[in-house]
């Protein structure tokens, strides 16, 4: 690791990946790689966890391409010298901010969308000049090993490489020092990556989690909530990090929602064998996901079987914030349904806890919008909609608190792993001397007379 990273370091010194066209040309040869391999990805993919080849598109290699074509037609625009005002006492002079990478990054990949979330912040490195270490996640064998293969017969080590493992190869590439690192995953190990990252003043981008909720007004259009939520809910088994976790819905509407929520259930009809349904990624998951059923709360599904790492979606109702599927986020095809008459009371509850990396609002009432996204904060999220704000490339995706810190997506990504260096460009002509010395009260007045 050690090594790797000196050589990364020697290459990123040597300013080769600098040049607007040098990172372009990377990104389109990743772009082309990607399509070139498409199906032995989708493949690798399936292997992993049975995720079918429309829902890998949808939700793995459309926002990789539509990230690699944004950064590719709008590099030359986001790595441009971007002129500043000069104020009064540095005139004459020009004032410009200068965009540079920050050098050696490392990215480490999470399970649930090993090609999105790890290839997406590889794009945001290369189009901001970084060399980059890719480290994908070890559960998802299959595809994130294909990853590796394809990244390290394609580019040069000194520029771009993977490196495969587990805990103790992360370990040893987080004992380096980075000039940057991305992490995506879970708060507790968020937080190691955090605590290694300062031992060395590491900025790092921490893309993390939480219970995202979701809330439904009484005045909501219950049928339109109920399809878009609970596709949300049940893409990719619920693996995923901005899924809702548990909705809020009016007391008024509760009985109409389930209803709805059911026979949107059934005629989805999520099954692995119709291929719209994917496995949990592992016994040990679906162990811990299953362990938060409570059977006599279960309105629909609620059967799982362990060993072929299976949990049906799940909807409970009747919980309460005691219960212990509202303990921890979920991460899974369980959906728990709480009741609320007094929307100040639902607020309350979500600002006393963490920060959720997402929050969905169902409501036809501007009023109840402008409240809830006035005085709720968290991440990003949807007003009538859910999930789908991660797939528009010019909204920043990120957390908040325990959610996370910074973000990225478009010039997000470039701006993440690039600093801003701001110049003042002194012109060779006399200057006033009222800021050289001796000190007078007449320069004290017409310092003062500049800010009045």
């Amino acid at each position: 690791m050690e090594e790797l990273v000196k050589l990364q370091r020697s290459y990123f010194n040597s300013n080769a990946t600098k040049p607007v066209d040098f990172r372009i040309t990377q990104l389109q040869k990743l772009y082309d790689l990607i399509l070139l391999n498409e199906d032995k990805l989708g493949d690798a993919i399936h292997k992993d966890y049975g995720k079918a080849k429309f829902e890998t598109f949808l939700t793995e290699l459309y926002i990789v391409y539509d990230e690699l074509k944004t950064a590719i037609s709008e590099l030359s625009d986001w790595a441009q010298i971007k002129p500043i005002k000069t104020n009064l006492l540095n005139e004459p002079a020009k004032s410009y901010i200068i965009p540079e990478p920050l050098g050696v990054s490392l990215v480490i990949g999470p399970w649930n969308y090993p090609y999105q979330l790890s290839l997406g912040p590889v794009v945001a490195a290369i189009a901001a000049g970084c060399t980059v270490i890719l480290k994908p996640s070890e559960l998802t064998a299959h595809s994130s090993g294909l990853v590796a293969k394809l990244i390290n017969e394609n580019f040069d080590r000194k520029y771009l490489a993977a490196v495969e493992g587990g805990i103790p190869q992360t370990t040893a590439l987080l004992e380096q020092k980075f000039d940057v690192i991305f992490f995506t995953g879970s708060v507790p190990v968020g937080k190691i990556v955090y605590q290694a990252a300062a031992k060395h003043l590491t900025p790092v981008i921490l893309e993390l989690g939480g219970k995202s909720p979701v809330i439904v007004t009484d005045d909501s259009d219950l049928e339109i909530a109920a399809k878009r939520m609970i596709w949300a809910k049940f893409i990719n088994a619920g693996q995923t990090c901005i899924a809702p976790d548990y909705v809020y819905v009016h007391e008024q509407v509760q009985k109409e929602f389930l209803d709805k929520v059911a026979a949107e259930i059934i005629a989805a009809d999520y099954s692995i064998a119709n291929e719209n349904f994917v496995n949990i990624v592992n016994e040990r998951n679906t162990s811990r996901v299953s362990a938060l059923i409570d059977p006599s709360k279960v309105f629909v599904g609620g059967q799982y079987d362990i060993e072929k790492r299976f949990i049906e979606p799940t909807v409970m109702t009747g919980v309460t914030w005691e219960d212990k599927v509202m303990q921890e986020e979920i991460f899974g095809p369980i959906l728990p349904i709480l009741t609320y008459d007094d929307l100040d009371c639902v607020i309350a509850a979500i600002k006393e806890r963490p920060k959720p990396l997402a929050l969905y609002l169902f409501t036809k009432d501007e009023t109840i919008k402008e409240k809830v996204l006035s005085e709720v904060s968290f991440g990003g999220g949807c007003v009538n909609e859910a999930l789908m704000h991660i797939s528009n490339g010019d909204l920043p995706f990120g957390g908040v608190g325990d959610s996370g810190i910074g973000n990225y997506h478009g010039q997000a990504g470039f701006k993440a792993f690039s600093h801003y260096k701001s110049i003042l460009d002194k012109e060779l002509v006399s200057d006033p001397d009222v800021k050289y010395s001796p000190h007078t009260e007449a320069k004290l007045a017409l310092l003062k007379s500049v800010v009045a």
